[in-house]
């Protein structure tokens, strides 16, 4: 019973050996060395030739718990321990928990294993240096398998310097097998306390307390999408985002194309990163300390960063996939070190919810209001939507209700009822037992990757995170509704509001002659709409991205200098304090909204319309007034096309087009169609599309299609003009029915008049079809109509249109309807 040095070892030695080398084991070793450590060991050997970077280590083995165990007669004490067990009952728990720890703790290491252990460090130190820093983390038999994660379980210990150092780690380690949440884990988990070992692991420590660190999965955590990376970062050592602590900053990686060669981050959040774990000099291993405003203020990576993390984990997940012969999405921990600059992945195991879910059954929750439904799949909000208390970041797709429950002490767990809402500041791994009794979890800070995140996804609990001042503004007993159900942003409202789940079986839906696209205008909620059966985006509103996530005029950026509004001016500085370049500003956010609604539908076709605000509209956005007419009807006005080429808006235009661009060749998602709306005549059309040509975007090149909004008396009269110009159209029902029987659409006083089905609009769209069909355009429709009347749908199907796009909450629906029609036909 001895160390073993870094050789080819049989299963029979390393089964016997206290001490094995990450080098020397593999993922096929979780019963010898732990999930943690075999998957180390495993990325050593197949990994870093493809330039990985892991730092070296080695693992105490489950032989060496077993011998502490079973030569200290422990195994008998600690059954006897158990024996009256309630993992229901806080207090029994506690005390059993307790005790056994104690138990352990008490216990000293034989001389082998100390020796083992010592001469282990030692050598790791010839390796590095003297009295080399090192991270000792415990690593259980019965962890990282692909249906159980055991995260946080166990315990963690950072900046472990020296051999009594070490070795008292690693004793802790061995306790904190019988954490009160590793032990209320197992129970529900079904897993015997006394058929699991515990290993530890003996890491030389990456200095990300000078530099930043994260969490990622290559797998989006909330909807399962499995082609995008979400990687997570803070300043300082990986504990503060693992266990929530702060806020990191979020970014998105569409894999696909990144595998391609492109660079497809397709979102990035900045996260407030208030605090940073550095190493202690004093008696603890390390401390929190506050990171300054200006650091606070920027991204903790660089872009590419981001996309080698992004690679990295594309890398693992194919590895793993293989190994295990099935997809396997991967959740990861980096960290970067600060004296090399180096990326170093420090932890990699299997995700353990989305990859576990079948893809079935559609679940879908919506809150109700009197007016009718409203909530995911709107991508906009409607005047009843009810003001939220708090918002912050959504776990889950799920809403929820209960009484909310304050507790901001780990000793107040026994107050809790099944049932309640928790709300608190952060969790770690010690609240589980109470957090599974929870109707939803709310808190103050953590991240999509903290622990309450990951429990909660686990149980299967609607959470929102980063609330920043929850436990202030949800008062004890407060009857609160959670709803996770409205894009990555969840929302915290009084009272229990009604709301609905609807089920809806995707095995035997049929598939249509007719294509069913979709109307996207939210990207947060992109990802999961895209497992809606579709194909592709009828219709992505570039309005929306402007409106709620850029909410500043293209004009006031460009010429920012001469903005007279002062108050305008600070608040705009404010919004882009990353930027000198302002102009940029516009082009990133929009790029990265469009990016999103892309990629989560690649390769299907996504046909973007280019913004269609009214001068009316334009002029509320920050800085707008300055740059607007007032007209007196703008409905009719200064919009779509007719800006594009105006000396008014051509340089704002111009930013849309590098979005674009951007978009189909750095992100490669060429599956982005530019659609061109209110485009009056076609030597408008051919004026648009010059200006689009100067910005990069020409027609034909690297397979360019643009498209025409169909949505004008003109645009059907002179279809043949404009399907000279144009590769395909779209009709908007709702303005080419406004013009067609002259109704202001805005108007209350004839409101009763609009409608799509009037004898004079359908004549309007049967004549687009029929000529679209005889120039050899695609023609489709993105307009309201399809969504409210299923016999609009119908007559659209008979006429033999291309494409229907819907509303989100109408394509099951209209599907149904729509392939009914076409078999009636056939």
């Amino acid at each position: 019973m001895a160390t073993v040095s870094t050789s080819t070892l049989s299963q029979f030695s390393k089964e016997r050996s206290l001490i094995l080398w990450f080098d020397e084991v593999g993922i096929a070793d979780i019963p010898v060395v732990g999930g943690k450590n075999a998957s180390l060991g495993e990325m050593i050997q197949q990994l870093t030739p493809k330039g990985i970077n892991v730092p070296a280590g080695f693992a105490t083995t489950a032989y060496a718990y077993r011998y502490f165990i079973q030569s200290a007669g422990l195994e008998a004490k600690l059954r006897a321990l158990f024996a009256d067990l309630d993992v229901e009952d806080v207090k029994n728990l506690r005390e059993r928990g307790k005790k056994a720890r104690s138990l352990l703790i008490h216990t000293p290491f034989s001389v082998e294993l100390r020796e083992a252990i010592a001469t282990a460090y030692h050598s790791l130190c010839e390796r590095y240096n003297a009295e080399t820093d090192v991270a000792v983390r415990s690593s259980a038999t019965a962890e990282d398998l692909p249906d159980a994660s055991f995260a946080g379980q166990q315990e963690t210990y950072l900046n472990v310097v020296g051999v009594q150092g070490v070795l008292a780690a690693c004793h802790k380690c061995f306790a904190s097998l019988f954490t009160d949440r590793a032990i209320s884990y197992r129970h529900t988990k079904g897993f015997d306390h006394f058929s699991i070992a515990l290993a530890v692991g003996v890491q030389k420590m990456v200095r990300s307390d000078l530099a930043t660190s994260g969490v990622m999965f290559s797998i989006d955590t909330e909807t399962g999408f499995k082609d995008a990376a979400l990687i997570t970062a803070a300043y300082g050592l990986g504990e503060n985002v693992v266990q929530g602590s702060v806020n990191p900053d979020e970014y998105y990686v569409f894999k696909p194309t990144l595998k391609a060669g492109f660079r497809p981050i397709i979102d990035k959040k900045l996260g407030s990163k208030e605090l940073k774990m550095i190493y202690d000099d004093g008696s603890k291993f390390t401390k929190n300390v506050a990171v300054p405003a200006n650091e606070r203020g920027k991204f903790a990576l660089s872009d590419q960063e981001i996309l080698q993390l992004a690679s990295w984990a594309c890398l693992i997940e194919d590895h793993y996939s293989q190994v295990h012969g099935i997809s396997t999405p991967m959740d990861i921990e980096w960290a970067k070190d600060g004296i090399t600059n180096q990326l170093f992945i420090v932890q990699a195991r299997p995700e353990t919810v989305q990859s576990q879910k079948t893809g079935n059954i559609l679940r879908s929750y919506r809150l109700l209001l009197e007016t009718g439904n409203w909530g995911l799949g709107t991508g906009e909000k409607s005047s009843q939507s009810p003001t939220p208390l708090i918002t912050g970041r959504a776990i889950g797709e799920a809403i929820s209700q209960g009484k909310a429950r304050l507790i901001l002490d780990v000793q107040k767990l026994g107050q809790f009822k099944a049932g309640e809402v928790l709300v608190t500041e952060r969790t770690d791994p010690d609240w589980e037992p109470i957090m599974k009794r929870a109707s939803a979890i709310v808190t103050n800070s953590g991240g999509r990757t903290c622990h309450a995140a990951i429990i909660a996804r686990e149980l299967g609990v609607p959470a929102i995170v980063g609330c920043g001042n929850a436990t202030e503004i949800l008062k004890p007993g407060q009857e609160v509704t959670i709803s996770c159900a409205e894009g990555e942003e969840g929302k915290v409202y009084a009272g229990l509001l009604p709301f609905e789940v609807q089920e809806v079986p995707l095995e035997n839906l049929p598939r249509t002659r007719t294509q069913i696209l979709m109307n996207v205008g939210n990207p947060q909620e992109a990802l999961s709409l895209s497992a809606i059966p579709n194909d592709g985006v009828g219709l992505a509103r570039t309005e929306f991205i402007i409106a709620t996530q850029i909410q500043i005029h293209p004009m006031a950026l460009i010429h920012y200098d001469l903005l007279k509004d002062e108050f305008v001016k600070a608040k705009i500085a404010e919004i882009t304090a990353l930027y000198d370049n302002k102009p940029q500003y516009f082009v990133d956010k929009l790029a990265q909204g469009i990016g999103r609604i892309a990629a989560a539908f690649y390769p299907k076709p996504v046909i973007v319309r280019m913004s269609d605000f009214k001068s009316n509209e334009y002029a509320n956005l920050l800085g707008g007034r300055q740059f607007e007419p007032h007209e007196e009807n703008p409905m009719l006005g200064w919009r779509g096309a007719a800006r594009y080429y105006d000396q008014g808006y051509r340089e704002a235009f111009a930013l849309e087009c590098h979005a674009i661009k951007r978009v189909r060749e750095e992100m490669g998602l060429t599956n982005v169609i530019p659609m061109i709306p209110f485009c009056r005549t076609p030597d408008e059309g051919r004026l648009v599309l010059a200006e689009m040509a100067k910005n990069g975007l020409k027609q034909g090149v690297n397979d360019l299609q643009v498209y025409v909004m169909c949505e004008l008396p003109s645009n059907v009269i002179l279809a043949e003009e404009f399907a000279e110009v144009f590769d395909g159209f779209s009709i908007g029902s709702n303005d080419l029915t406004q013009l067609t029987l002259g109704i202001d659409r805005d108007s209350a006083l004839v409101a009763r008049l609009f409608d799509e089905r009037s004898p004079a609009v359908k004549r309007m769209v049967k004549m687009a079809i029929e000529t679209a069909k005889k120039c050899d355009r695609k023609i489709g429709i993105c307009g309201q109509a399809p969504s409210d009347y299923p016999e609009f749908a119908q007559f659209l199907v008979e006429q033999g249109i291309d494409s229907i796009s819907l509303n989100p909450d109408s394509v099951l629906k209209t599907m149904l309807e729509v392939a009914k029609v076409e078999s009636a036909e056939s």
